[in-house]
């Protein structure tokens, strides 16, 4: 397939501004000139489509931050074009009327006049890879939480319960296929063993993987510093680095926490403002993180106070907050106080301190 229109009466304009509505076989093209008006328009399959800018002159690409869109993006910037990449959601409001290839690619072009909207960077092959690393691993450790709940509910069938926590899975399963007087037919044991198997075999892939991802660390400097945050482990510390990138891109560390979904949502008119909950926005993934870490960093606090040891001025702050607005809302708290302190920490180069105080807190204090 390999459509071309031109338009009438533009024939005298150059082309400065090339969008590209993605897809995995078939591309829209819109060129447009200067002044945003489309000159022309392509409709090319993938081979075309990727022989399409090759000696031609710099263009300036505009894509959305979605499926091959990096790959794309480091394609034409080779070839010495310049890329933009734009947030989907925020492409979405540009698209007049019917949904469709052309539409869309009009819209980007709409889309990337407004000065508002934030490009998302283009992804190095590494950051790529090491978020591909992270999405095997969710994959088997879903495969093996599935695993383990059909155990359960196996033998809850069979009278027999098995306690909370996967540790204790293998062991109560080899017991019951052990045991002659239960009444397991033998073909369901043959079965059990499988699956007894399967959730070792994505143990074994995940340990492989967060091994990869610890030689990863190791070499990254940012991941380090990272790391030396309480509630930041190695699995929150790669995905962040590889997920951010520069962390320089956001103007403040509320900023950061916005683009995280770790601020609230804001119901505000005229003289009236409202803060409701989070927004949720966002890469769900690193909140997901952020907001384990931060639930294992309380529980950790709580356990020292119990032993009687010196608490940090954070730790003290979200065990406070728990106890005046609930243990939920101050794991949360403390996930977006995490998030802008390690924005902070790179900002300005130095080591995360769970002791510092912004300016903020000096004046009130």
């Amino acid at each position: 397939m390999h459509a071309t229109t031109k338009f009438a009466g533009n024939e005298s304009s150059v082309a400065v501004t090339l969008a590209v509505d993605l897809a995995k076989d078939v591309f829209e093209l819109a060129f447009a000139d200067a002044a945003g008006r489309i000159v022309e328009r392509r409709r090319l399959k993938r081979g075309p489509f990727a022989q399409c800018l090759v000696n031609r002159a710099p263009l300036s690409i505009v894509m959305e931050a979605c499926g091959s869109a990096h790959a794309w993006a480091r394609r034409f910037m080779r070839l010495g074009h310049t890329v933009k990449l734009l947030p989907a959601q925020h492409v979405r409001p540009y698209v007049r009327r019917n949904k469709t290839d052309r539409a869309d690619a009009a819209g980007l072009l709409e889309a990337a006049r407004c000065g508002d909207i934030r490009p998302v960077p283009v992804k190095t092959t590494g950051q790529q890879g090491t978020q591909g690393l992270h999405r095997i691993r969710e994959h088997h450790k879903a495969e093996r939480t599935a695993a383990i709940n059909l155990v359960r509910g196996l033998l809850r069938e069979f009278g027999t319960a098995i306690p909370a926590g996967a540790d204790k899975i293998r062991p109560a399963v080899l017991a019951a296929l052990e045991d002659g007087d239960n009444d397991l037919p033998m073909p369901l044991r043959h079965a059990l063993a499988g699956l007894l198997q399967r959730i070792a075999s994505c143990e074994e892939a995940m340990a492989a993987i967060e091994k990869q991802l610890a030689d990863i660390a190791r070499d990254d400097t940012r991941c380090q510093r990272l790391m030396a945050a309480n509630g930041v482990g190695l699995i929150t510390a790669t995905a962040m680095s590889a997920g951010i990138g520069d962390f320089a891109r956001f103007p403040s560390g509320r900023h950061f926490a916005s683009a995280l979904g770790l601020t609230p949502r804001e119901y505000s008119s005229g003289g009236s403002r409202k803060l409701g909950r989070i927004s949720k926005r966002g890469d769900v993934y690193l909140r997901t993180l952020l907001i384990h870490g931060a639930r294992s960093a309380l529980i950790t606090a709580c356990m020292a106070r119990k032993r009687g040891q010196t608490l940090d001025r954070t730790q003290q702050w979200a065990l406070a907050l728990a106890e005046r607005k609930g243990h939920n809302k101050a794991v949360v708290a403390l996930a977006n106080k995490t998030a802008r302190r390690l924005w902070a920490a790179e900002h300005h180069g130095v080591g995360f301190d769970p002791d510092h105080l912004s300016q903020r807190e000096q004046r009130a204090g």
